[in-house]
């Protein structure tokens, strides 16, 4: 095999302990170094300090949990460092210890035979860490909603039948009367505002019910936590705003155009994917990268299973909620495309694809610089004129109708 890389380096990482090895091409012969560092801030540095004066110029390492962070943000700026897939680079069964897997690795490296995993420059990984962790609050508040929904169902308080959102102005004051212990259920009818208050009587009702003490305590530490988590969510909304720069706002704008993404989901998208897309070769390799594509397993001539790809499971996560939101967007493409789908390949299937097209368009947006748009619910009807038409014609004949079709002048 060619040799890409004669002097260069494999990484071993653990949580206290980094197994290197150094391999070295040098006329026609291999010479091979092994040393194990710790995976303090100084032994780091000093594995950095060996691997310079060793001549390394490109390092392997595996993505080994969050082990591979603090190693990476010390090398990146002098050695060329790659973080691969460990699923790509599996040792051969039967031989596993740390210096045969750093020593494969340096091997594959040398060879050029590692793809290197995307890994995006300092001031996103910092923006995706906040994106995420806003992820997380927010999915925590809709758990802790659900508590509260579990918790009146339990006192018999059927607030969800009537109100839609729960959590909402007048929820929070129906659940808050509650929790001072007002048992009279005009008193707490009479909280409602705006348009619930047209359901009066419903509200009577639905707030008999039998609390006791227990729920009383649940849902006042229920409702804080709630009301914590907001806060926090709020903090993050602050920060997320104060660390993008001008290409991240400029692409926040243009992606809150596309249906069904907001600027929430805006800013989750362009800190997982970037604002250069001269990092992906077509639209093809990042819906590929993100898992937003039929997978490819074919053997022996048939097709196997044509499940999508693990991808980017937070990026995923968030083309997933959108194309739900896109198709509710009445007059659009993409609601065109999801009702076009969701009747012969079922709605999962019609999901993925709406969140493919979201993705696809939102990497020609960032590429070109272009605004979004629209191709019209009409676009696949212009498209199969004629099918269309003749779908239409068979149907009508079916139900006993005769068809003429004439051309407008």
């Amino acid at each position: 095999m060619d040799t890409l890389h004669p002097h260069c380096a494999g990484l071993d990482v653990h949580k206290d302990s980094i197994a290197v090895c150094v391999r070295h091409w040098e006329n026609g012969h291999v010479r091979q170094t092994v040393r194990t560092f710790g995976t303090t801030t100084s032994q780091l540095l000093q594995m950095a300090d060996w691997l310079e004066s060793e001549g390394v110029g490109q390092v392997a390492m595996e993505s080994t949990g969050v082990y591979w962070k603090p190693v990476w943000n010390l090398l990146e700026d002098r050695f060329v460092v790659i973080v691969v897939n460990a699923k790509h680079i599996k040792q051969v069964p039967g031989r596993k210890t740390d210096i045969l897997d750093c020593q494969w690795i340096a091997q594959l490296l040398q060879h050029g035979l590692l793809r290197a995993s995307f890994v995006p420059d300092r001031p996103q990984r910092e923006l995706r860490d906040l994106t995420r962790q806003r992820s997380q609050l927010t999915a925590e508040k809709a758990r802790a909603a659900n508590r509260i929904q579990k918790m009146l169902e339990d006192a018999n308080i059927k607030l969800a039948s009537v109100a839609s959102d729960v959590l909402g102005v007048s929820g929070r004051e129906m659940i808050r009367s509650l929790i001072r212990g007002q048992q009279d259920p005009q008193a707490m009818a009479n909280l409602a505002r705006r348009r619930l208050r047209q359901k009066l009587p419903e509200l009577r009702e639905a707030l008999t019910g039998k609390v006791t003490d227990h729920h009383r305590f649940m849902l006042r530490q229920l409702l804080d936590h709630v009301e914590y988590v907001e806060r926090q969510i709020e903090q993050y909304d602050q920060r997320i705003e104060e660390v993008m720069g001008p290409p991240e706002r400029e692409a926040v704008e243009r992606l809150d155009t596309i249906p069904g993404v907001d600027r929430r989901a805006a800013q989750c998208i362009t800190a997982e994917i970037g604002t250069d897309m001269n990092r992906f070769p077509s639209d093809g390799h990042i819906a590929s990268w993100a898992g937003m594509c039929p997978g490819n397993r074919q053997s022996a001539g048939k097709r196997k299973s044509g499940k999508t790809t693990e991808g980017n499971r937070w990026l995923k996560a968030i083309l997933a909620q959108t194309a739900w939101a896109a198709t509710r967007a009445k007059g659009t493409y993409l609601s065109s495309q999801y009702h076009r789908l969701a009747g012969r390949r079922g709605r999962k299937r019609a999901i993925v694809a709406v969140g493919h097209s979201q993705l696809v368009s939102a990497y020609h947006m960032l590429r070109d610089g272009v605004e979004y748009q629209d191709l019209g619910e009409g676009h696949f009807d212009r498209l199969h004129t004629r099918r269309q038409t003749r779908y239409h014609v068979t149907r009508l004949e079916r139900m006993g109708y005769q068809v003429t079709l004439a051309v407008p002048a």
